[in-house]
């Protein structure tokens, strides 16, 4: 199968800019130099997942335990999980799978998560 899209990851609309580029429309823009920043080497040619990963490596950097109980205001702890191994294909070639915790916090007023409560 193929690497999941851009647009799979993050949405539709979603696309990789160019240098200097200009868009028609609002919207969040990370630079090249946070993802570099998180561990990717190459944003230009790097794949959705790799933005996501850098993405949260950089979130993990802030949204830490101590900020979240120093900051009523924060809602969101990013922390490392625990590394497992498992098997993966038709000749079990091995794979580490490593986790990234995200735990959301607000006041219990409803049973799903919204994005417009964090």
């Amino acid at each position: 199968m193929a690497e999941p899209t851009i647009v799979q990851i993050f949405g539709t609309g979603a696309t990789r800019l160019s240098s200097g580029a200009t868009t028609s429309s609002a919207g969040l823009f990370i630079p090249d130099s946070a993802l570099t920043a998180a561990g990717l080497a190459t944003p230009t040619t790097a794949t959705a997942e790799g933005h996501l990963v850098a993405i949260a490596i950089q979130a993990k950097s802030y949204l830490t335990q101590a900020n979240f109980d120093a900051n009523i205001d924060q809602s969101l702890i990013v922390a490392d999980g625990f590394s497992s191994f498992t098997t993966r294909g038709t000749d079990n070639t091995a794979y580490r799978q490593d986790q990234l915790t995200f735990s959301l916090a607000k006041i219990d007023t409803a049973a799903t998560i919204d994005p417009d409560n964090y």
